[in-house]
């Protein structure tokens, strides 16, 4: 079957499906130009592709599909080569052309736009071609009697008459066409290009690469490049046939090709029906098959490898370009990952990391991680134990499915009462997880509750402004892979930001405004929300603190469930269910332990500023705070009011150090009084 017509059935009917001889988009291409359409190629024009059963460039492509529509010369004009012939002969071809241009066409429909038809073969003169015995000497002399002159007196005038006529030469030449050389400015190339086009006389075509880079966008004076470029378009016309078998284009074609064709004007492409845009997208699974087959002994494992492993490795690839699948390829060989293991294949191709921190982590630390998290959170013994189970379930690498890997290694949704240890429990797992608290990013969501908010996370679309930043969240995963998301106060962000956030779950990559895609599966990720909160302090009101923990977590979970659902996005819940945790209100037991904490945070910072020992008085501190807190409008804002009630300790000590400026070493005693007011006494025998 031949290149023109392989991709449907001999009726001309029935599905069209990739096969080895070129992509879908080149197929789309062929259609185009047999419709009399010029088109603009976009996407990924950098990539590569294949043509007759073998690997080739965009360029090498493009060129072999226009050469068997009927063109027979391709040129190729980029801003860095200028104009060149990515096929055999086509140069000595467009030589022959641009030495005998063609005049603009009987029946041509559409002239080359006021060139000379035969360029540089007419003469300086106004008289045009006349033939050689009608022309006269320029600048004869006459005498002015009349007659001959005799041979010496004609000999200064024939001087001045020969060299009159060599300045008339030099100045005709400076104004004519030079005809040494091919063309490389893109004026002069499009100039000829137009007139070569809007000819019969030859089947041509010429394809104009990141014009957008040499006709910057918002610039007037690209402006009159880009409408002349729509003339050479739009003016070509039919060829004539001139190789036997061959059926020409319904026009000559005149291309652009683009990585991105929102840098185009849009009234270049969007105001005239015979420009057509053809987006030319990563390889789909059709595609991607067969380069995994041509490429399938490249892979390391490939001996034993089955249909069912490269169909694996078809769906893990999904995204990637073919040159990515190349590279994929020197990946299984250079770090030892066999083509039967696509989850991890893709994990060393993407990262490309040497050390991966869920390897590094220690046995027995990820084995008490429970002990570790719960001496950081006071009070949330089913939080921590949810999260424990999370992060040795990621550790040990099982999880439903082939590519498990590809997914989030967690996914959370903390809800409770606020203050109540959410945010801490998430700073833990990254200190624990990643060795440092670095490895934790936290987006407020209040920050996103408009709906442009979710070009934030992935990036403004092309030609918006910071369309070249790209997006908080996709750079930060692209910067650091391996990090613990936290997601705050996920209910006050817009129904199409949440969006974003089920691609992640679902696929595990988000892509932005750039192209480039950010891959989430080393990320531990975590939502918190507050919602249901507000009816936290009527449960305290009506049971006093006591309320079961079972009662407060049917109340989360039932609040949660009814705020997906009346913002429209029950998907979302549906894939976090599993993932929800709710978090225990704070307790009076848990009351002294959080102050305790506080309060040698307060001592560590006397320390270490004034080399002063703040020692607090627990008889007096803890009946205090505890007295404080058992009021259910106090308790129902957890640990943050526990710090409020604590504020005023913090000002009774910065007023002893100003008042009374105690030396270094000396001991002071913290605590409160009957009537509750701080005080702050210095113990005698010290310093």
């Amino acid at each position: 079957m031949s290149t023109t017509d392989f991709t449907k059935s001999e009726d001309g009917t029935g599905p069209v499906t990739a096969n080895g001889m070129m992509p879908l988009w080149a197929v789309s291409l062929g259609w185009e130009l047999r419709r009399g359409r010029q088109v603009i190629l976009n996407g990924q024009i950098r990539d590569r592709w294949w043509f007759e059963d073998r690997p080739a460039s965009f360029q090498r492509l493009v060129a072999g599909v226009l050469e068997t529509r009927g063109a027979d010369v391709v040129g190729w004009w980029d801003p860095v080569a200028g104009l060149t012939f990515p096929l055999p002969d086509h140069a000595e071809r467009f030589a022959r052309l641009a030495a005998n241009p063609p005049r603009p066409g009987a029946g041509g429909g559409g002239g080359g736009g006021g060139a000379s038809a035969d360029g540089g073969r007419r003469a300086s003169h106004d008289g045009g071609d006349a033939p050689a015995g009608d022309r006269t000497e320029p600048d004869a002399p006459i005498r002015p009697g009349g007659g001959d002159a005799p041979a010496d007196d004609r000999r200064p005038a024939d001087a001045r008459a020969r060299r009159g006529a060599e300045r008339g030469r030099d100045r005709s030449s400076l104004l004519s066409p030079r005809p040494a050389g091919t063309p490389r400015a893109f004026e002069d190339v499009l100039a000829l290009v137009h007139r070569i086009a809007a000819s019969p006389e030859a089947a041509t075509a010429f394809v104009f690469q990141d014009v957008d880079h040499h006709l910057p966008p918002g610039q007037p004076e690209s402006n009159l490049g880009y409408l002349r470029l729509r003339a050479a378009m739009t003016d070509a016309v039919t060829p004539r046939a001139s190789l036997a078998g061959r059926r020409p284009h319904a026009r000559n074609a005149v291309l652009c090709a683009v990585g991105d064709v929102g840098r185009l004007p849009g009234w270049f492409h969007q105001e005239d029906p015979r420009i057509a845009t053809l987006h030319i997208g990563p390889p789909d699974p059709s595609e991607r098959r067969l380069w995994l087959t041509w490429l399938r002994d490249d892979f390391n494992g490939a001996p034993d490898a089955t249909r069912q492993d490269i169909e694996a490795l078809v769906g893990a690839s999904d995204g990637m370009s073919g040159w990515e699948i190349e590279a994929l390829a020197r990946t299984s060989w250079l770090r030892g990952a066999p083509l039967q293991r696509p989850d991890k294949l893709l994990e060393l191709h993407r990262l490309n990391v040497s050390v991966d921190p869920w390897t590094q982590l220690d046995r027995e630390t990820v084995a008490r991680a429970a002990d570790v998290l719960g001496a950081r959170v006071v009070g949330q013994a089913k939080a921590v134990e949810a999260v424990a189970g999370a992060l040795q379930a990621a550790f040990v690498g099982v999880d439903f499915g082939g590519l498990g890997g590809a997914r989030p290694r967690g996914a959370f949704f903390f809800v409770g009462p606020t203050g109540v240890g959410k945010t801490e429990l998430a700073k833990t797992v990254a200190e624990l997880m990643f060795g440092d608290q670095s490895a934790y990013a936290r987006f407020d969501m209040s920050e996103y509750q408009q709906e442009h908010a979710a070009e934030r996370l992935a990036g403004a679309p092309p030609g918006y402004v910071g369309h070249e930043q790209g997006g908080e969240l996709t750079r930060r995963v692209q910067e650091r892979p391996f990090s613990v998301l936290l997601f705050d106060e996920i209910e006050k962000a817009h129904p199409r930001v949440l969006d974003k956030f089920l691609q992640i779950l679902e696929d595990g990559r988000l892509t932005d405004g750039r192209g480039q895609t950010a891959y989430f599966s080393q990320c531990l990720i975590i939502f918190t929300s507050n919602t249901g909160a507000e009816a936290v302090q009527d449960l305290l009101a009506r049971s006093g603190d006591e309320v079961p923990y079972a009662e407060l977590e049917e109340h989360f979970t039932h609040a949660v469930e009814e705020k997906f659902r009346t913002i429209g996005r029950p998907e979302i819940y549906g894939r976090l269910k599993p993932g929800v945790v709710v978090f225990d209100m704070l307790r009076r037991e848990h009351v002294v332990k959080i102050t305790d904490r506080l309060l040698g945070q307060l001592t560590e910072s006397v320390r270490e500023r004034h080399q002063v020992e703040l020692v607090p008085d627990e008889q007096t501190l803890h009946p205090w705070i505890t007295a404080r807190m058992s009021d259910p409008e106090r308790q129902a804002y957890g640990g943050r009011q526990i710090r409020n009630e604590l504020e005023p300790l913090r000002t009774a000590v910065v007023a002893h150090f100003l008042a009374r400026r105690p030396d270094p070493g000396s001991r002071l005693r913290l605590g409160v009084g009957a009537d509750g007011t701080p005080w702050v006494r210095t113990e005698e025998g010290n310093g």
